[in-house]
């Protein structure tokens, strides 16, 4: 694999031959699990490779979109497909940190005599959908997010670990907000991608009319085991990425920022905050997990556009004058992303 004008190191010299069946082993249940959910998601290509992504890099998602579009058969196709345990937490106004986590019960003793026993909690799974997580409360949302962040949960001064691999897909509906505990800025920073649902197409309307109204009732394929999720894991931190990419993602995430010096014009005067070093190490995770989705062992400017938007549409934010004046903020992303990778040297 040659060079790019990017700087991209050459397959050979990033990895040897044995090591690069090993890869590419992997990658044939990575992409046959990939084919297995888009077969029963219909026409959400691109919302299902942002999933994989995150789950190849250890990250959580938050899903959003209106009701009926697929958030949570997406999530249980995923399961299924990579034979993850899973568990759906409803979050209400009523939920209690408990109900997610976890919490001791007595039991009768062998001789009779009551004894104290830890009953888990459904984040006690390998794949956890968290349904419309803004309508709890933010002590109840502190717990899970905590969980998300340590992979532990602590009950009564004791901790115990969660499965692995573990991952976390919250979801909120963005029309209905009436009732709502929003999400810190902080705490939606936790999350690895935000993904939007698009409203699909006539012809994507159809096909998912035939599959799901007829006699025929399609089955989620199994084809990926949770072990080798892990090992994918290990591997998206193995993808090479140039020193001159990096370089214009730290120019990037700085031109984010509204009260640094080389903040870009537009930025100091619509933007609220801008992107965080967090964000940065998410996108090169990110580019790096999609380049190995791609079949490829380094990274190129066009991975890192690829996952950009997912990236960091959750963590910039307008100003009360970004607002009014209607600023495309996605677009303003694509802007200065676009400006930093042509800044390559």
């Amino acid at each position: 694999m040659s060079t790019d004008a990017y700087g991209t190191l050459q397959q050979t010299d990033a990895i040897g031959s044995s090591a690069m069946e090993s890869v590419k082993a992997e990658l044939v249940g990575l992409h046959r699990a990939r084919t297995a959910v888009n077969a029963i998601v219909i026409g959400q290509e691109s919302v299902v490779d942002q999933v994989f992504i995150a789950l190849l890099c250890g990250g959580h998602v938050l899903l959003e979109s209106a009701p009926g579009l697929g958030k949570t058969l997406l999530v249980r196709t995923l399961g299924s497909v990579c034979g993850m345990g899973f568990s759906r937490i409803q979050f209400t106004p009523d939920l209690m940190p408990a109900d997610i986590t976890g919490t001791y019960t007595l039991v009768s003793g062998p001789s009779g005599s009551a004894q104290t026993t830890f009953q888990q909690g459904p984040i006690f799974a390998q794949m956890v959908l968290a349904d419309e997580i803004n309508r709890a409360t933010p002590k109840t949302q502190s717990a899970l997010l905590e969980a998300m962040q340590e992979g532990t949960v602590t009950v009564a001064g004791v901790e115990y670990e969660l499965p692995v691999p573990f991952f976390v897909l919250a979801t909120q509906n963005p029309i209905e907000m009436e009732g709502t505990y929003v999400l810190p800025e902080a705490q939606v920073d936790r999350f690895f991608f935000k993904i939007t649902f698009p409203f699909p197409g006539v012809d994507v309307l159809e096909a998912i009319l035939d599959s799901t109204t007829g006699s025929a009732n399609a089955r989620a394929e199994h084809a990926l085991e949770p072990e080798a999720i892990v090992r994918l894991q290990g591997m998206v931190r193995e993808v090479p990425i140039a020193s001159a990419l990096r370089h214009s993602i730290a120019h990037f995430v700085r031109a984010t920022q509204p009260d640094l010096p080389d903040a870009h014009a537009d930025v100091r005067r619509y933007v609220r905050f801008g992107v965080s070093p967090r964000g940065a190490q998410t996108l090169v995770l990110a580019a790096k997990a999609h380049a190995l989705l791609e079949g490829r062992f380094n990274v190129s400017a066009e991975d890192i556009r690829a996952v950009a938007l997912p990236t960091f549409r959750h963590r910039l934010q307008l100003n009360f004058e970004g607002e009014s004046a209607g600023i495309d903020l996605e677009a303003l992303m694509i802007k200065l992303l676009d400006t930093a990778l042509r800044k390559v040297r």
